[in-house]
């Protein structure tokens, strides 16, 4: 390190600033507990709602929800905490939206009670507005696709913690064993969320505050960001659709017990976890953004259409692994050019205009692949997640905005 930056570092400490590592590892033990919170029943909910009793088209919308509230939520939260000029507290109050989500699902009955926690979820995963911006202010202006990468890894990491205990814990006592380690997660993350760092904003205002207009403005007429939050619409239709929707519907057809749907996710989310760490550092900087998001939507709806053909859980677990080095190739480069062009006042809403915009796709891949299942089966549903890879890829093909 250098002398001057070395002295810098200490007088920060000196003055209640935490070193630069102990930053970094706050934050990631608040984003893995987080999404660990969101992602411990979700191979299992699937087949838990068809156990309940409901149709295809039920479980379709109840998937689906998730994206419902984050749709209403995240762009005005956005626009909200640019306002306000502060993050951590949307934090804390996802991570106890995530705990009351886990509760939610405990309540007996058919269809109520995991609806109500799965929208209470959407509310949730919505405070990934500001956790997207306030690790964005850790880095230089010029490091986003790193930033990204690096939370992108610490996203499915967490996802792949929750998701590959998920199996275990409904195999050991049932299916509520993994809303109940929700909970205890969600708490311990609310304890963490308080002791994340967040910069001391020169322009720091007390509630209430004022909506500056034009900042919403400018972000709303941004063509990048409109192009980039349709790519990941249909992004997230794709991911919604086969591991976080109806790919663990499939293995369990194929006989899979709980625990084998847990080598299922695995063999999804490590692959998808380690090329979220290099797509943004080593392959768009090598091969270019748009060729490496070319290449991993076409691989992702090769993959998702050969899901409904597949006879062996082995075969399925080899097209998972494909499917999530595929998917993992263009999510953190999405999210880069989300609020990569706009400065730091601006990115929240930014960040929160992208983030409601793709939830639609969380909410319509599902909901329309459920239904779409209910008439053809499974097959209709993955083939459907397959075309939008296929559009995706082309959309990618005619876009000069893309260009690094």
């Amino acid at each position: 390190m250098h002398p001057t930056s070395e002295l810098t570092q200490q007088l920060r400490q000196r003055q209640g600033e935490p070193s630069v590592r102990s930053k970094h590892i706050i934050f990631a033990a608040a984003t893995i507990l987080y999404w660990t919170t969101l992602y411990i029943y979700v191979p299992i909910l699937s087949p838990y709602l068809h156990d309940r009793g409901l149709s295809m088209g039920w479980i379709g919308f109840i998937l689906g929800s998730y994206g419902i509230t984050q749709v209403i939520t995240r762009f005005p939260l956005g626009v909200y905490s640019d306002a306000m000029t502060r993050r951590k507290p949307f934090l804390i109050i996802g991570m106890l939206a995530g705990l009351i989500s886990c509760l939610l699902f405990l309540l007996p009955g058919t269809w109520g009670g995991p609806l109500a926690g799965r929208l209470m979820a959407g509310v949730c995963a919505a405070a990934w507005v500001p956790f997207t911006v306030l690790y964005a202010s850790y880095y230089p202006a010029n490091r986003t696709h790193q930033a990204m990468g690096t939370l992108s890894f610490l996203t499915v990491f967490g996802q792949l913690a929750g998701m590959s205990a998920s199996g275990w814990l409904a195999s050991s006592g049932g299916w509520n064993n993994a809303f109940l380690a929700g909970v205890g997660v969600a708490a311990v993350g609310t304890l963490i969320a308080f002791f994340v760092y967040e910069p001391q904003s020169k322009q720091s205002k007390k509630v209430p505050v004022a909506i500056d207009r034009t900042i919403v403005a400018r972000v709303l007429r941004s063509r990048l960001l409109w192009l980039v939050s349709t790519l990941s619409v249909l992004a997230h239709g794709i991911l919604f659709v086969t591991m976080f929707g109806f790919t663990p519907l499939q293995a369990v057809e194929l006989g899979a017990s709980e625990a084998q749907l847990t080598g299922i996710v695995i063999a999804f989310m490590v692959p998808h976890a380690l090329v979220s760490l290099w797509s943004g550092r080593y392959l768009a900087p090598r091969f270019g953004t748009r060729p490496t998001m070319i290449a991993g939507f076409l691989l992702a709806a090769a993959c998702t259409a050969i899901i409904p053909f597949t006879q062996s859980l082995g075969v399925l677990a080899l097209t998972q692994a494909i499917n999530g080095f595929a998917q993992a190739m263009y999510f953190p480069l999405l999210l880069s050019l989300s609020i990569r062009s706009f400065a730091a006042a601006e990115r929240a809403t930014a960040m929160g205009l992208y983030q409601s915009v793709y939830a639609l796709g969380m909410f319509l891949g599902p909901y329309v692949a459920g239904g779409l299942n209910s008439l053809g089966g499974l097959q209709a549903g993955f083939l459907f997640g397959a075309s939008l890879g296929l559009l995706g890829a082309l959309i990618v093909l005619v876009s000069k905005r893309l260009e690094d």
